[in-house]
């Protein structure tokens, strides 16, 4: 069968490089009974070897054609192929303890990331390829340039660790930047963070708190927060905290 053209309105770069995918799986560790989803499978070049370890396998692939070849590729019982949009995909209709894993396409892996967030308690984990800028964004400690608001909305559900960085020519065609894998796990306990709060605080992120956040100089006090810090100076759990304490001064009012 002949190569797949990339198509650029979906962002594709097609992974070729079997160390590469030898190392994601190894990562991945898929056992015969897991409910293993797979996004943007492309060309299968990551499927293939998992259906080696894994009964049945699900992959949400958004280009027809590559629906069409993956379904001719492989048997209907053991690879279930949805052909959607993952940005719109309801993850809440399949059961419990999914693990999700992909190479993300970069031009919506940050939206993608935000919706995969909302079905949490469904996810045993997720280990994706993506954009290096983005993983080291997700991992990002506060205080630190990378450090932003998609830091504290993941960190403030999982436990994130970047495995190893990829180069550009493990893809077809190659990307325009390196690129790494990301393991994410649930955490136990999940931060409840305001996201509205964290746009507004990243919107301003060169501003001080004070000019930054919705709070008083009584709410800092508080908190026991300074007043004069940036808002990618706290932590998911300040913002937690704050979180908190807005929706109890609310439910006084």
């Amino acid at each position: 069968m002949s190569p797949h053209r990339p198509r650029r309105r979906f962002g594709q770069h097609f992974l070729h490089d079997a160390g590469v995918v030898g190392r994601l799986v190894a990562a991945i560790r898929p056992e015969r009974d897991d409910r293993l989803i797979e996004i943007g499978p492309g060309e299968g070049a990551l499927t293939a070897p998992l259906l080696e370890h894994v009964d049945r396998l699900e992959v949400i692939e958004i280009d027809r054609d590559l629906a069409a070849r993956l379904r001719s590729a492989f048997p209907a019982e053991r690879l279930i192929v949805h052909e959607a949009d993952a940005l719109a995909f309801d993850f809440a209709r399949l059961p419990a303890g999914l693990r999700i894993v992909g190479n993300l396409p970069y031009n919506v892996s940050t939206p993608l990331l935000f919706h995969l967030a909302t079905f949490v308690d469904r996810l045993r984990d997720m280990h994706f390829m993506l954009q290096l800028e983005v993983v080291e964004r997700m991992v990002a400690a506060p205080s630190t340039p990378a450090y932003g608001r998609l830091s504290v909305a993941l960190q403030a559900r999982f436990g994130m660790e970047k495995l190893f960085n990829v180069s550009r020519g493990a893809f077809r065609p190659p990307p325009k930047v390196e690129s790494a894998v990301v393991r994410m796990v649930p955490l136990e306990q999940p931060l409840a963070v305001d996201e509205d709060l964290l746009r507004r605080a990243f919107s301003a992120r060169r501003k001080q708190l004070r000019n930054a956040l919705p709070l008083g100089a009584a709410d800092f006090e508080r908190l026991e927060l300074d007043p004069r810090l940036r808002p990618g100076d706290l932590s998911p759990q300040d913002y937690a905290r704050i979180t908190r304490y807005r929706d109890s001064m609310n439910s006084i009012l």
